[in-house]
């Protein structure tokens, strides 16, 4: 049985969690949502977590500027999560996720991973490099290369990669607009040269936000493969 439930921490952030009826946990996970806030598709991957015996907690990034935000999956949701993407600090985000992970370790996680979709590949990513967590997934991070949002400046969020000491696993397509091949073989350099243990999974043809079905780019095989990795992954730290 899973109980979930939307709580508050710490400095209005608001966060939903699922996590398994019993006590025994073994670990937690933050999930850094997409673009369109805690939705429901964030809110359903937490509850799978949690059907793997793990804590999950979806802290909601936007809570600064627009509490509870919920997006439709549209252009008009994109557009409107663009605007607030563009208030989102990186000071804020490393903030938001550490109090999300001091409330895994308060809750009795012994391990901590966090996986971040689209913008949430990004935050996870940066707050890796900031907090020591055992496992970072990144499932079709943008912008970590460059310096085109706040959260990749005033330096690219690349250059912060030596601050990483978990395992690092990227999942993203071969036709995504947002990770392009030069992105990813400046992050594939960056964490080698960081010596980070780490996996990148190019899925041939597979365009942005393939894990999300409610989105027109869903695919099944891909999102399939992707969960085995996902828990294979959470299983071995």
């Amino acid at each position: 049985m899973i109980l979930t439930e939307r709580i508050e921490l710490d400095g209005g952030l608001g966060a939903f969690v699922a996590r398994p009826s019993d006590d025994e946990l073994r670990g937690g996970v933050v999930v850094c949502h997409e673009l369109f806030g805690v939705t429901m598709h964030v809110r359903e991957v937490c509850e799978r977590i949690a059907g793997l015996r793990w804590a999950a907690i979806a802290p909601e990034l936007y809570h600064r500027v627009a509490p509870a935000a919920e997006l439709a999956h549209d252009d008009a949701g994109r557009d409107r999560g663009f605007g607030l993407l563009r208030r989102l600090t990186r000071d804020g985000a490393i903030a938001d996720v550490r109090a999300a992970v001091e409330h895994l370790r308060a809750a009795g996680a012994p391990r901590i991973a966090l996986l971040g979709l689209s913008l949430g590949g990004h935050v996870a990513y940066l707050a890796g490099t900031a907090l020591d967590v055992n496992l970072v997934i990144c499932a079709y991070p943008g912008w970590l290369a460059g310096t085109e949002i706040a959260l990749s400046q005033p330096e690219p969020t690349l250059t912060l990669t030596p601050g990483i000491r978990g395992r690092v696993v990227v999942l993203t397509g071969s036709d995504d607009h947002a990770v392009p091949d030069a992105d990813r073989e400046a992050l594939a350099a960056a964490l080698q040269a960081a010596r980070v243990d780490h996996e990148i999974v190019v899925y041939p043809g597979t365009p942005h936000g393939f894990l999300c079905d409610r989105r027109d780019t869903f695919l099944p095989d891909q999102a399939d493969d992707a969960w085995r990795r996902i828990e294979r992954e959470l299983a071995t730290i």
